[in-house]
């Protein structure tokens, strides 16, 4: 770590939302390029910049700032040099000569506390006087903000998104109740807020930092995907995390539950603690469902003999479930069609969109990944969205949808796939923007991994039993014939499958040895799987169970990034946190981002479609980095490209390897999955079921067969506390 001194010569790029620059300081009369993040930089500005000196393959020397201070200037040439650099809005090289003959060493003071003398200089009137005051106090209320964030161990990045937020509140905000910042901050946790708190005097025992710490422990919780905790279970977690008495952690509770902050309800002889938000949530698509779930919206023997003739016109033969299933989606207002790979689920679909379209019925198809929708426009002929783009996310600006009960959608059937990736928040926004009298029909398989989001949605719906559940157990003939297919089958019974190597599209190899399997793991990914399913070693997904490890995430990540797409000289890179972006790089969007742009271009590079948003779980490749600029290009599925600020990559991973979870939705030409060792919660029935239906064309698993055995073995699931079943079984008991 090294300093540098000088002022602010000129700005090359500002991003005015994270104040990421690039700007060219003059340190000891040299010109010297620096990056980093300033907020509220202008040009003259004298700063003390710590970081290093780094070698840009393209534009040479530049100093990567890590924090910075900015310097009152030290003599009246300084000071006319700020002045004249234009930061101050009335005031020119000109003029700011005249301000420093007339004040000199003074002249800041002057402006800042006696705005008015000002006035006394030829060309400046009473009301540009005040002008200036007013932008010299703004400018000196940003700066004091920006070195007491510092002051108080946080970074810079983290700093401007507190002033962006907070401004000149940003002081009683910390004094008062620093916790604050966990609600409102993006990526400020409990432990974070805990150290400023410890910084600025706040008490460990103060009632701020116990109810902020059981919040936030009820909100890891909803991170994991529960919709509440037990009041047992909370009060444990918030024990370990603050470490004080269960008496002060049970007051803190009770009263947070007066205020509304958390809602109790005792049910199945528990206690559970909801979020206000999580509550409600499931409590509005409760009634919402119930409203939707109208009966006899058609004759059933005109449906019947209507689907008879599609079958026959279609040459599609349905078997006894599949068309009751048929019939039923056409006549009630709710229906849930459920059932693994193979079982009939796209069939079942496009007689349903057949029916709709001879009866005259506009119909919209979605899916929650961009993926899924893709598969499913490709299976039906028929334009799919995701559910993201068909309720128009971002229309207007902001986070909101712009289809909702004030303007909701234009169908009179929606039918949604993969719906056991649907969470609770997705889902109320969904309902929101569906009418009573549409019929919303839910395809999906319940026995998949649920949502990486709250909630159990196609669980709780179906096991309400309150609508009507077309459960798929027959694999037809042409399914049959896949060893996928099957043995997806077999592992969701909890039979044991065969490892013989005798299929062609189901394969194991049985090694022990960690270093000898992720060797395996290169080679089938690179040379020998992308020939066998006509796919490019990209498109050949690994998955695995875990993040940490020598088999997890992380480190196969790190292995097959310089295998598949290794350094050289004509490809760009850059850190961003803990990990190397090159281009070229498959990456993966980890959290939904309603905010970032795409563009969709042709071969002549002109706009053929924009919009908003990026979510998680969305796969594409590095298609430039230009560190001088700040940017980094993604194109993810269907060719939208996305710009990234290269100060806000954390919402970006390397996906050469990703886990099971995170495949959810999504199909490969074939997947290659190390299954050694691991956690009980994580190597069960479940997982192994998820992964193995992610591959269209093969399946490769490298390790131990015993613990394949276990995993089939292992029908726990990991516990989901939701409570949409309740909040359904609620209503329908009320009506």
């Amino acid at each position: 770590m090294s300093e540098i001194q000088g002022y602010v010569d000129h700005i090359i790029y500002k991003n005015e939302n994270n104040g990421y620059c690039v700007l060219v300081m003059v340190v000891e009369d040299k010109d010297t390029t620096v990056t980093g993040t300033f907020q509220g930089i202008e040009e003259g500005a004298m700063l003390l910049v710590r970081g290093e000196m780094i070698q840009h393959p393209v534009y040479g020397n530049q100093f990567k700032a890590s924090s910075y201070e900015v310097k009152e200037p030290e003599d009246v040439v300084a000071i006319e040099r700020y002045l004249a650099s234009g930061s101050i809005k009335g005031i020119g090289a000109a003029m700011a000569k005249r301000i420093v003959k007339a004040f000199g060493e003074d002249s800041f003071r002057v402006m800042e506390e006696e705005p008015e003398r000002l006035a006394e200089i030829k060309g400046i009137s009473m009301r540009i006087a005040e002008s200036i005051g007013e932008q010299m106090r703004e400018k000196r209320g940003m700066r004091r903000v920006m070195i007491y964030l510092q002051e108080l161990g946080i970074s810079t990045n983290m700093a401007v998104k507190i002033y962006n937020y907070y401004e000149m509140r940003v002081f009683d905000v910390i004094k008062e109740n620093p916790y604050q910042l966990v609600e409102d901050i993006q990526g400020i946790g409990f432990r974070t807020a805990d150290e400023i708190a410890s910084r600025a005097g706040i008490m460990p025992d103060s009632v701020y930092r116990i109810q902020s710490g059981i919040l936030y422990s009820l909100n890891q919780a909803i991170g994991e995907g529960n919709t509440y905790l037990t009041e047992e279970a909370l009060v444990t977690r918030a024990i370990a995390l603050l470490e004080c008495s269960e008496v002060v952690v049970k007051l803190q509770l009770e009263n947070l539950i007066m205020t509304g902050k958390l809602i109790s309800k005792n049910e199945e002889g528990e206690e559970r603690i909801f979020s206000s938000l999580c509550y409600y949530t499931e409590l509005s698509c409760a009634r919402r469902l119930i409203d939707m779930n109208m009966h006899g919206m058609g004759d059933r023997e005109k449906i019947e003999s209507a689907v008879l003739k599609i079958e026959k016109s279609e040459k599609i033969v349905l078997d006894d479930i599949q068309r009751e299933a048929v019939i039923m989606a056409a006549m009630h207002g709710i229906s849930v069609i459920t059932g693994g790979p193979g079982t009939g689920k796209t069939t079942i679909i496009k007689v349903l969109l057949a029916y709709f379209d001879i009866t005259g019925q506009d119909v919209l198809l979605a899916a929650p990944t961009g993926r899924a929708a893709k598969r499913m426009s490709e299976a039906t002929g028929y334009e799919a969205r995701t559910i993201h783009r068909m309720l128009e996310i971002g229309i207007g600006g902001g986070m909101e949808y712009g289809k909702n009960e004030d303007d909701p959608l234009e169908a009179d059937v929606v039918i949604v796939d993969e719906m056991s990736m649907v969470d609770v928040f997705l889902y109320h926004s969904l309902l929101k923007a569906i009418v009573p009298g549409t019929r919303f029909i839910m395809v999906g398989d319940v026995s998949q991994l649920p949502s990486v989001g709250p909630g159990a949605v196609l669980k709780d719906v179906i096991q309400s039993g309150i609508f009507h559940v077309a459960t798929l157990e027959h694999i037809f003939r042409q399914a049959a014939k896949s060893d996928i297919v099957v043995n997806a089958h077999r592992i969701n019974k909890g039979e044991q499958i065969k490892l013989d190597n005798k299929s062609e599209d189901f394969f194991f190899l049985e090694r022990d040895d960690v270093n000898v399997i992720i060797d395996s793991i290169v080679y089938l990914v690179t040379s020998k799987i992308p020939g066998y399913v006509d796919a490019r070693p990209f498109e050949i997904q690994v998955m695995t169970p875990m993040r940490k490890g020598a088999l997890g995430v992380e480190n196969l990540n790190k292995v097959l990034q310089e295998r598949l797409n290794p350094p050289s000289p004509g490809k760009e890179e850059i850190i961003s946190g803990d990990f190397l972006l090159r281009e070229g790089d498959k990456v993966m969007q980890i959290k939904n981002n309603y905010q970032l742009e795409w563009e969709i271009n042709n071969k002549r590079g002109i706009c053929i479609d924009s919009g908003l948003g990026v979510f998680n779980g969305d796969i594409g490749y590095v298609k430039s980095i230009n560190k001088a600029a700040g940017m980094v290009v993604i194109v993810f599925d269907d060719n939208r490209e996305v710009v990234y600020q290269t100060s806000g990559l954390e919402e970006l991973e390397l996906s050469y390897a990703i886990t099971i979870h995170k495949s959810q939705g999504s199909e490969y030409p074939a997947i290659v999955m190390p299954i050694l060792t691991g956690p009980a919660m994580l190597m069960n029935r479940n997982l192994l079921y998820t992964a193995v239906t992610r591959a269209k064309k093969c399946v490769m698993i490298i390790g131990s067969s015993n613990s394949i055995k276990g995993m089939i073995e292992n029908k726990s699931e990991m516990k989901r506390n939701s409570g949409l079943k309740e909040r359904l079984l609620e209503i329908n008991a009320s009506i």
